[in-house]
């Protein structure tokens, strides 16, 4: 029998809903602690499969980690292995994050090559450029990196061909413990790199430019501990801001960070949804029909390509026809065939990198497999909109980036269980464009 979450469609959703902490800056903060011998507090963290698995791989490098509630305490005082648990870090990608800081504190740093959701190539070439550049040798075999850094870390400018966030994360920890000065041109600027690096001001690191495409680091100073709270997940938020758009009612989010949700607020009102904002909160209310918007995803502060499955999800309700384009990973439209098994009418360009969505589309229940975190969000928004039940298998990839989605669902209104039983066989694949 397999874990599965039931939904029985056709109900709005209203209430409050509030948003956890972002699993996308607690784990590379988490990773920032090994560079320090004194203990550190993170208050925030979320309840996820992946924080727990990344706390184990700490726990298994030798740190000291104490959960309470949604605070995480870290004492890496001992020298901590320099080897990531292999078996840990292949099931999230997110692992190759512990790479900058560990070879950093130790001079060394074996890390297996990372698994997690199948998206598409996000490329670790950069990681290990820029580590090369601060003067580290990286040799890769067919199962993991192995860093070493034997006469230390040095500053450098280092020139990245595309943001890449984890790349830029990677790139600023171990540059706080190189000798000098360090420049990442073209770096990521997305929320949750601008909160790593608040964290590690915090622990005396002299850093200018984050959330900007320059950053600027002043390395070789001695960190200290912190007491950090996690910034909220603006992809969670986002996440219920369009399945209330999507499903209709009204619904006022909380310890929403609304400045980093300047293009999807934007969509959302283009779209005929009233939204309403304000500090730390938006209310989102959506009566009559759906407008199509076109969309393009695109680094930070462009539209995140983690919601653009849901805003998929979102324009099959819309009446007309949209066309949406993602240019940053090859494979996100992955969970396009199990739209198509409710109904949806979409079509997949020969090129794989844009979609057209026909709507208003009456959307039914149906039995669909969860291919990643975000597909699996789209997926359920889906359910909400579609008369009937739905069934989801694939329940572990939203463990991994929601947390307690079934009941914050089911406090908003909505009809959602999880329940046991045998998945249904997995859909065929989408339709081509003409």
């Amino acid at each position: 029998m397999t874990r599965l979450l039931q939904v029985e469609g056709g109900r709005p959703l209203n209430g409050e809903v509030r948003t956890a902490g972002s699993k996308n800056a607690a784990l590379p903060i988490m990773a920032a602690c090994l560079l320090t011998r004194e203990p550190c507090r993170l208050r925030n963290v979320p309840f996820l499969a992946d924080v727990d698995n990344a706390l184990e791989i700490l726990a298994g490098m030798g740190v000291k980690v104490t959960r309470e509630d949604a605070d995480v305490s870290l004492d890496a005082s001992v020298e901590p292995s320099s080897e990531v648990p292999q078996d840990r870090a292949r099931r999230m990608r997110a692992s190759i994050l512990f790479m900058g800081p560990l070879l950093a504190r130790t001079g060394r740093a074996v890390v297996p090559k990372p698994g997690g959701d199948d998206i598409g190539m996000r490329r670790v070439d950069q990681h290990v450029y820029g580590l090369v550049q601060l003067g580290a040798r990286v040799e890769e075999d067919h199962s993991s990196f192995v860093c070493t850094a034997e006469n230390g870390l040095r500053g450098a400018e280092i020139n990245l061909d595309m943001p890449t966030v984890t790349g830029t994360e990677n790139l600023l920890m171990a540059a706080t413990i190189a000798e000098g000065r360090t420049t990442i041109i073209n770096a990521a600027r997305e929320p949750h790199v601008a909160d790593l690096a608040a964290a590690l001001k915090s622990m005396g690191a002299e850093i200018r430019g984050a959330g900007t495409d320059r950053i600027e680091i002043e390395g070789g100073e001695k960190l200290h501990g912190i007491d950090h709270r996690v910034t909220s997940d603006y992809l969670e938020a986002g996440t219920y801001a369009i399945a209330a758009a999507a499903a209709g009612g009204d619904v006022y989010i909380t310890d929403a960070p609304v400045e980093d949700l300047g293009s999807l607020v934007l969509k959302l009102r283009h779209a005929g949804v009233d939204v309403e904002t304000g500090e730390n909160w938006l209310r989102v209310k959506r009566e009559g029909p759906l407008t199509p918007v076109d969309l393009i995803t695109w680094t930070h502060p462009g539209f995140a390509t983690d919601l653009q499955p849901q805003y998929t999800a979102l324009m099959t309700q819309a009446r007309g026809t949209s066309v949406i384009q993602e240019f940053l990973f090859e494979n996100r439209f992955s969970y396009i065939g199990e739209l198509r098994r409710m109904g949806a009418e979409i079509e997949l360009a020969p090129h794989g990198r844009s979609i057209r969505v026909a709507g208003p589309t009456g959307l039914h229940g149906a039995g669909v497999a969860v291919p990643d975190i975000r597909s699996g969000a789209a997926l359920l928004i889906a359910a909400l909109c579609a008369q009937g039940t739905s069934r989801l298998s694939g329940v572990e990839h939203l463990e991994r980036g929601y947390e307690d989605m079934t009941g914050k669902l089911s406090r908003l209104g909505s009809q959602v269980e999880e329940v046991q039983g045998d998945p249904d066989p997995v859909g065929g694949p989408p339709a081509a464009m003409e």
